[in-house]
């Protein structure tokens, strides 16, 4: 078998086309997490912390050129080493958003799963051959003779 049979029949198996399927509505579901995280969750923490924007939160580590305006995206396009806390505080909160929605989808399926009534199991009527039942016959006949 040529290697290129064998990974046609390796990229066809169901398992493969799952997990692309899965790679794709996981990247699709993740932009739409990073837009709940980053449009509805971290306002209403700004808000209530006071009004902050976490994602321009950082901490420069060097020292910036002159003229360089002093925001995340022109600091690192200058090339200045910048700790952006602020934004990793928007992804694990993303994170915990995510986990958080799996949690209850694997929770829901699982009990979807527990609340299906078992299908019954058919019963198979077995009828005794013709040539069984004349044997039982002779032998019960048998038996009354004595």
């Amino acid at each position: 078998m040529g290697m290129m049979s064998e990974f046609r029949q390796f990229a066809v198996k169901g398992n493969v086309v799952d997990l692309a399927v899965g790679v794709i509505i996981g990247a699709a579901f993740g932009k739409i997490v990073d837009s709940l995280v980053g449009d509805i969750v971290m306002p209403v923490i700004g808000l209530v912390v006071g009004k902050l924007d976490f994602s321009s939160m950082f901490t420069v580590l060097g020292t910036a050129p002159a003229g360089t305006p002093m925001t995340l995206e022109a600091l690192k396009k200058a090339g200045v080493p910048v700790l952006a806390w602020g934004n990793f505080i928007t992804v694990a909160v993303n994170f915990l958003v995510l986990a958080f929605v799996i949690f209850l989808m694997v929770r829901q399926i699982n009990r979807l799963k527990r609340e299906q009534p078992a299908e019954p199991v058919p019963v198979a009527v077995v009828t005794t051959p013709e040539d069984i039942l004349l044997l039982r016959e002779i032998r019960d006949g048998l038996k009354s003779v004595r």
